[in-house]
C-alpha cells in the first residue's frame, strides 16, 4: 500500500472529530422564536420646525423681460423689437462663430455630404423641423427609411468641411445638434 498506517489513523481521527462537532449541531432543534432576535423599528416623532415668512423673490435688473409677459399699455411694440434685437446682437457678439461670415455654406444638388438633424417616427414632426430649418435659411429635405422613420437632412454639401461648418451654424442659429453623414442614393 502506498499510504502508511499513521496517515490512515490521522485521517480517521480528523473525520471522527468533524462528526463529533457537526452531527449534534445538525440534529438540534432550532431556537424558539422568543430567543431569536427580532428586527426593531422605531418611528420617531417629526421634528418641530418653526415656520418663517420668506419675502417674495424680485426680478433682477439684468434679465430681459420676454415680449409675451409685457403689458401692451406700458411698452410699445417698437421698444420690444428694439430690445429683442439688442439681446440677439449681444448674444451674437459674445458667442464665437465657426465661420467668419456666419452664413451657411452653399448647398449643391450633387453633393455627397449632408447634416442629419433628426429622425422621427411621425412624419408630421419631421415636417415641422424641416419647416423650422427652412425658415432659418437652410436647404432641407426628408427621406423615408426602411424602419418607419422619416429623417430630416440639411444640404447636400460638396465637401465634408462645408458640412462641418454648416453643422456648427445649424447649432448656433436653430439650436439643433446635427450629425454629418455621407448621402447615399
Amino acid at each position: 500500500m502506498k499510504y502508511g498506517k499513521t496517515e490512515r489513523i490521522s485521517g480517521i481521527v480528523i473525520l471522527l472529530a468533524l462528526l463529533a462537532i457537526f452531527v449534534p449541531w445538525l440534529m438540534s432543534d432550532p431556537a424558539p422564536r422568543e430567543e431569536r432576535p427580532q428586527p426593531s423599528f422605531v418611528i420617531e416623532q417629526p421634528v418641530q420646525v418653526t415656520r418663517q415668512d420668506v419675502p417674495a423673490p424680485e426680478m433682477p435688473s439684468t434679465v430681459n423681460v420676454p415680449p409675451s409677459s409685457v403689458s401692451s399699455e406700458n411698452v410699445s411694440t417698437e421698444d420690444v423689437a428694439a430690445a429683442s434685437q439688442e439681446s440677439v446682437d449681444d448674444s451674437n457678439d459674445s458667442s464665437s462663430q465657426s465661420s467668419s461670415t456666419g452664413s451657411a455654406p452653399a448647398s449643391t444638388s450633387q453633393g455627397e455630404w449632408a447634416v442629419q438633424v433628426g429622425s422621427f417616427g411621425e412624419a408630421a414632426n419631421a415636417q415641422r423641423l424641416s419647416d423650422q430649418l427652412s425658415q432659418a435659411g437652410f436647404n432641407t429635405y426628408t427621406r423615408e427609411r426602411d424602419n418607419n422613420l422619416t429623417t430630416v437632412y440639411v444640404g447636400p454639401y460638396a465637401t465634408s468641411d462645408d458640412g462641418e461648418s454648416a453643422m456648427s451654424i445649424i447649432k448656433q442659429r436653430a439650436n439643433v445638434q446635427g450629425l454629418l453623414v455621407r448621402v447615399r442614393d
